[in-house]
């Protein structure tokens, strides 16, 4: 499945704020398959970072409540860490965690991350929705880098054997 992604309005129609981003993406593969790509380590360190940038790191407690934490290394930046806590699970469905980064100048604000999954059509349709970003300038940085993370989970997802679910 090509790469669909939609950068703009939530379903329910509300205009974003300047401080949001709200990305859908439609996966060719399973809702369990998806969901499985955030809940295992395995699975998410292969995409967890924009571009060519490496996932050296991922390590998490996949509950409520637990605390994840990442490196990415890319040659432009470095090692940047990042880390938050899960707030939400609900298996198939829905995660909720916080996310900040530990230096730069993404780290000016903690930021809230909720990422939706359903199936329509024989796809999984993910929303991610992120806020609040300090600046549009900072929000509009990472509408680039999402895209490219969300290419690479696509790609992730969709190599795997339909087993795999």
């Amino acid at each position: 499945m090509a790469a669909s992604t939609e950068i703009g309005r939530p379903a329910h129609g509300a205009p974003l704020a300047d401080d949001e981003i709200y990305i859908v993406r439609a996966f060719a593969a399973p809702v369990a398959l998806v969901f499985r790509l955030w809940e295992d380590p395995a699975h998410r360190a292969p995409w967890w970072g924009p571009g060519a940038s490496t996932c050296t790191h991922f390590a998490h407690e996949f509950r409520e409540g637990g605390a994840w934490r990442a490196c990415i290394s890319s040659t432009q930046y470095g090692e940047q860490w990042q880390g938050g806590v899960y707030r939400e699970i609900e298996r198939d469905r829905r995660i909720v965690f916080t996310m900040a980064w530990d230096l730069g100048p993404a780290s000016e604000a903690e930021t809230l991350v909720t990422v939706t999954l359903a199936e329509r059509k024989g796809a999984t349709i993910q929303t991610f929705h992120q806020t609040p970003f300090a600046t549009v300038e900072r929000r509009d940085d990472h509408v680039v880098t999402l895209s490219l993370l969300l290419d690479r989970e696509q790609a992730h997802v969709e190599s795997l054997p339909r087993g795999e679910d």
